[in-house]
């Protein structure tokens, strides 16, 4: 028994050997060549779906706010009309003819009111008076504004094109005199600036009416016309432009809609105004750029893998070092161009992301730009009180009495607190009304509102009597809104007592079946009880109020299904309650 010495058999071993390990390395490469292309085709299939439904969700959200915002400016701007119809500065007018101080009138109330504009006809349809001074003396008998609101006793909503090309959006209003018609007035809804906000965004947006007609859109060509047929004509240009010429068609996407050959999944939204419906178009391309990154990760990996076992490989089969050697070098450089594209993947994600972080700052600033009237009016009382703490405080410290201006800086940091809870009450404008309803304590509320009044009150002699009881009285409702009934109830208690001899103001509270708080004042008392809570009613000099504070106070305790009522007292001065429903156990479950 002795070993072989057959040269031939020394030079087939390496053949061998380099065959054996040829057939394993195809075996390695195969296996993960086909667990590549499956987790590939796997994961683009659930990425997808899954990357799909986010952008859905996130359209039908941007939907929802448009929708809202649209109806919240109709809803608005419905109910100017009915207070300008009882303005007696322009009944006077139309009935004495004398239109030399409506036009300037109508000026004084359109910024506050945020309208496109305002115009005042006669009764056979004349210009008087308009914001637009280049349409005074001009006869709108024909226009649909003036037709349909003299033949209706409410307010008219009219849609109808301008001669320039646009939509011009209105609610008129019959405006009487001792049961006859004297004439319209004209509020024109401005809802061009919601195109202009939608310009902006990668999203294809339009509101049709109720005959299915765009009116609203961010292309002005696809107005005037159907759905179908503004999908056939030319798409817009700028944002919407770029974002189809990167869509693309993809298999597993649930495609909506085509424009110009390009895929769009489509969400529609009723508006509850007149039939209306809002649709928007939304591109697939953030789809599948987010998939190809993950996927570009995912090969990555593999050619890791691969290159791993080339690794192995190659240290095991030593006769064929020179061929592994080579196939690993074009593996790496594989590798360097896959980490290239990895690369500029990432750095176009993060252009995206910087991108749509811009778009979101902007909706916050468009936000804050509609709600900063809102904003200014609710936070001027609680600077006007902090300027007043923080001259206290200076004549204090001058005075060498530090402990006494600690406690105006306490209340300057309560009013702090105030204030952020006036901004955050801003959250609730975005809600369905009663979604802000909340329990509180009428207590607590008043001597908030009394706490709100202190720098007027120091600045006057008059005596103040608080009797509330001891235990909560609690109810459901917007503390906020309620404490501005106390403080124009407090408001118009001081001005009363401006002229007595002895100024004195008494508040009461008590709980029974509802929350009744009592503001009793030794003034003049009120004259004309009827014509109280009437808007554009008062008793003031001109210039100090123009008569909607009892109005808007009456407004706010009627939606929390209270009643503000007011009568003269048998010894003198006005007395005015405020009733709200009280919240006990049954109610609170209920609410709950």
């Amino acid at each position: 028994m002795g070993m072989s010495s057959d040269p031939e058999s020394f030079e087939t071993q390496p053949e061998t050997f380099v065959g054996r390990q040829s057939w394993g390395l195809r075996i390695v490469v195969m296996i993960l060549v086909m667990a590549a292309i499956a987790t590939v085709w796997v994961t683009n299939i659930v990425l997808t779906d899954s990357f799909t439904e986010r952008t859905r969700n996130r359209s039908e959200l941007r939907l929802a706010l448009y929708s809202g915002n649209l109806l919240s400016e109709l809803r608005r701007s419905a109910i100017v009309p009915q207070l300008l119809a009882r303005d007696p500065v322009l009944i006077g007018a139309l009935n004495s003819e004398d239109y030399r101080q409506t036009s300037s009138r109508l000026l004084s109330y359109v910024d506050e009111i945020g309208a496109a504009g305002l115009t005042l006809l006669d009764e056979r349809g004349n210009v008087v008076g308009a914001t637009d001074r280049t349409i005074l003396g001009e006869n709108l008998r024909e226009d649909p504004s003036f037709s349909s609101a003299r033949r209706s006793r409410g307010t008219v909503f009219s849609s109808y094109k301008s001669e320039a090309g646009g939509n011009v959006f209105t609610y008129s209003r019959r405006m009487e005199s001792q049961g006859f018609g004297i004439g319209v007035i004209v509020v024109q809804v401005d809802l061009a600036q919601f195109e202009e906000r939608w310009a902006d965004i990668a999203d294809t947006v339009f509101v049709a009416d109720g005959e299915g007609q765009i009116i609203l859109s961010t292309d002005s060509k696809w107005r005037g016309l159907t759905e179908e047929v503004a999908l056939n004509v030319e798409p817009p240009a700028a944002a919407i432009e770029r974002a189809l010429r990167s869509t693309g068609t993809f298999g597993v996407l649930p495609v909506d809609a085509y424009l110009q050959g390009n895929s769009l999944f489509r969400l529609e939204a009723r508006i509850p105004f007149q039939g209306w419906r809002i649709v928007s178009f939304t591109t697939y391309a953030p789809v599948r750029e987010q998939v190809n990154g993950v996927l570009a990760l995912e090969i990555m990996g593999f050619a890791l893998l691969m290159a791993g076992a080339f690794y192995v490989l190659s240290r095991r089969a030593r006769s064929a070092s020179r061929l592994f050697q080579q196939e690993s070098a074009e593996l790496r450089q594989l590798n360097s161009r896959l980490q290239r594209e990895i690369a500029e993947r990432v750095k176009v994600q993060k252009s995206l992301k910087e991108a749509e972080q811009t778009l979101a700052q902007s909706s916050k600033l468009a936000v804050l730009g509609e709600m900063s009237a809102g904003v200014s009016h609710e936070l001027n009382q609680p600077l006007a009180a902090m300027k007043t703490y923080l001259a206290g405080a200076r004549l204090l410290l001058e005075r060498k009495r530090p402990d006494e201006a600690l406690s105006s800086f306490q209340r300057i940091d309560d009013l702090i607190n105030r204030m952020g809870a006036i901004t955050r009450q801003l959250k609730s404008y975005a809600r369905k009304g009663g979604d802000a309803f909340e329990p509180f304590d009428v207590r607590a509320a008043t001597s908030s509102a009394l706490s709100m009044m202190e720098p007027q009150l120091k600045q006057s002699s008059v005596e103040i009597i608080t009797t509330m009881p001891p235990e909560n009285v609690r109810v459901m409702g917007d503390r906020l809104r309620v404490e501005q009934v106390i403080i124009n109830l407090f408001r118009n208690a001081l001005d009363a007592t401006k002229n007595a001899r002895n100024p004195r103001i008494e508040v009461l509270l008590t709980a029974g079946e509802n929350a009744t708080l009592t503001v009793r004042d030794n003034g003049p008392g009120v004259e004309q009880l009827d014509d109280l809570f009437e808007p554009f009613y008062t008793t003031k000099a001109p210039g100090e109020g123009v008569g909607l504070g009892l109005a808007i106070s009456s407004g706010i305790v009627n939606d929390h299904g209270g009643r503000l009522t007011a009568h003269n007292a048998t010894a003198g001065g006005a007395v005015f309650e405020m009733r709200l429903p009280i919240l006990n156990d049954e109610t609170q479950e209920a609410a709950e």
